[in-house]
């Protein structure tokens, strides 16, 4: 009886360890050059999110701290990457 109790606990660790591994992602690598967003200010303006490719030309709103955009966005795309994932 305790082996049987054993292999469950190790199977239920395992099995919770898969499940977080999914929900973190792959480990992005960032290194010098890497950027999540870039800003130019001139002789345009335009802000463009590298990570979901999305683009704004309100370059002050985002200044002023207005990320709403890019958060969902990211946060859409994480939810697509978790649904294609086979089950």
């Amino acid at each position: 009886m305790k082996i049987l109790r054993a292999r469950l606990i190790e199977l239920k660790l395992r099995e919770r360890q898969e499940q977080q591994a999914r929900l973190k992602g792959k480990p992005s690598v960032t290194g010098w050059g890497s950027r999540i967003r870039s800003y130019v200010l001139h002789p345009y303006t335009m802000v463009t999110d590298h990570r979901t490719e999305v683009s704004t030309s309100n370059i002050q709103a985002v200044l002023d701290g207005e990320l709403e955009p890019f958060i969902e966005a990211y946060l859409e795309r994480q939810l697509s990457d978790l649904s294609l994932e086979p089950v």
